[in-house]
Parts: structure tokens; C-alpha cells; sequence
């Protein structure tokens, strides 16, 4: 699948199957997101590879209950660390939550290409996320996926048109 294809057809997944999601697979996920760009090339992340079905439950318990999380065979769990960022993004703000995202946007496109399914999940309570995980304190969660087989076809989520999205020249 090219990567344009990739883009116009990824969707959320939120029912998996059982089936393993063989290592070479999960490496290549993992690759896409160690490949992607970072400000400064930082690499200000780590990806905690969650197999463990108990640790996977403890997991959907502490995304407000989304127990589909835990239905996937693997839950990746995108962590920033903000002393590795670069600190001025736009003079205000540290990469770190723009470089995780970009990584995890890379994982689930190349996941998708691969014939996984994703689900990016942000609702969470990141100090359950981080205790369940033994996360230190300096380490920020900014970001979960399931990754495993589809068990569904979701249905084609409408996009806004490019020109309701897209100005020129100026803020309009």
C-alpha cells in the first residue's frame, strides 16, 4: 500500500482478534516510529510494548474503561520525555508532545499498511497509566494504541472539505 493510500483509508479500530501480531510485524511498526522526524532529531520518546493481559486490562481501567484497548493483542504506550525535547518550540512550549505524535502517527499509518489496526487513544489518567507501568515521574504518557488484527470495517468518517481547512496568505 502507498503511503497516500495509507492516509485516505486508515481508520480507528476499536474490535480486534486474537491473532498474534507476529515480531517482525511489531518491529516494523516500531521502526516506522524510530524513523520519524523529531525536532533537532531529539527522539525524545519511548514506546512501552504492553503484552501482558493483566497489565492490558489495568491499562483499558485506566483509559476511563475503554475495554477494547485490552482486546488487542499488544498496547503500545508513546511516553515523552521532556529533557530530551527541544525546549522553544514556537518560544513557547518543549517538542516533546509534538515529536511523540509524530512518531505514533508514522506507527499507525505504517501499522495500517500492514494490515494492523490501531486506535489512538488520549483519554486516560496518565498517573493510573504511569503507576500501572511503573512510568517515572519525569517521563510523560502522551499517547496509547492497540495494535493487532481488525475484527470490524469501520465505517468512513466524513472529512471537512481542504477549503473549509486551508486559508492563504492570511489567518481568514
Amino acid at each position: 500500500m502507498d503511503l497516500m493510500e495509507a492516509i485516505k483509508t486508515r481508520r480507528s479500530i476499536r474490535r480486534y482478534k486474537p491473532t498474534p501480531v507476529p515480531e517482525h510485524l511489531l518491529k516494523e511498526v516500531l521502526n516506522a516510529a524510530r524513523l520519524s522526524p523529531s525536532a533537532d532529531n531529539a527522539q525524545p520518546w519511548r514506546i512501552i510494548v504492553v503484552r501482558d493481559e493483566q497489565i492490558k486490562l489495568k491499562i483499558a481501567t485506566g483509559a476511563n474503561g475503554q475495554k477494547f484497548i485490552a482486546q488487542a493483542p499488544i498496547v503500545l504506550v508513546a511516553c515523552g520525555v521532556p529533557d530530551e525535547a527541544f525546549q522553544t518550540v514556537g518560544g513557547y512550549m518543549s517538542s516533546h508532545v509534538i515529536d511523540v505524535a509524530i512518531a505514533v502517527d508514522h506507527l499507525t499509518l505504517a501499522a495500517h499498511a500492514l494490515g494492523l489496526g490501531t486506535c489512538w487513544i488520549a483519554w486516560f489518567k496518565e498517573e493510573k497509566i504511569r503507576e500501572i507501568l511503573g512510568i517515572p515521574e519525569d517521563i510523560r504518557v502522551i499517547a496509547m494504541t492497540p495494535l493487532g488484527y481488525s475484527d470490524e470495517i469501520p465505517d468512513k468518517t466524513p472529512r471537512k472539505n481542504l477549503e473549509e481547512l486551508v486559508m492563504y496568505d492570511r489567518y481568514e
